[in-house]
């Protein structure tokens, strides 16, 4: 893969990412606010983006979106099927909501 061919697949990843974010955060911020991992401000400057601003914000070189399973325990509940799979995607669940209320605290 080239340069040139990295970019624009980090530009469609991040214009992809920013639309699927709107329209999350218009259509039920508490679940978006979740779901994303980001606050409430966050929350409504992406909300508030016109058309061409995210297209801007998109053309950047750096990924905006990010992997929140920063614990292996997480990435492994979610991602290990030899063990009891009705409980590990919403004990991971559990596990990131907390997380978010840690981060609200600090």
């Amino acid at each position: 893969m080239t340069s040139d061919q990295l970019h624009e697949e980090i530009r469609e990843t991040n214009l992809s990412y920013l639309l699927l974010a709107q329209n999350m955060i218009n259509h039920d911020m508490a679940s978006a606010l979740f779901r994303l991992g980001i606050n409430e401000e966050m929350a409504d400057l992406i909300a508030g983006l016109s058309p061409a601003q995210l297209m801007k914000m998109a053309a950047s070189s750096m990924l905006l979106c990010q992997f929140r399973m920063s614990e292996n325990i997480l990435f492994h509940m979610i991602t290990d099927y030899t063990q009891d799979r009705l409980m590990a995607q919403p004990h991971a669940a559990i596990l990131m909501a907390g997380q978010a209320t840690e981060k609200l605290a600090a």
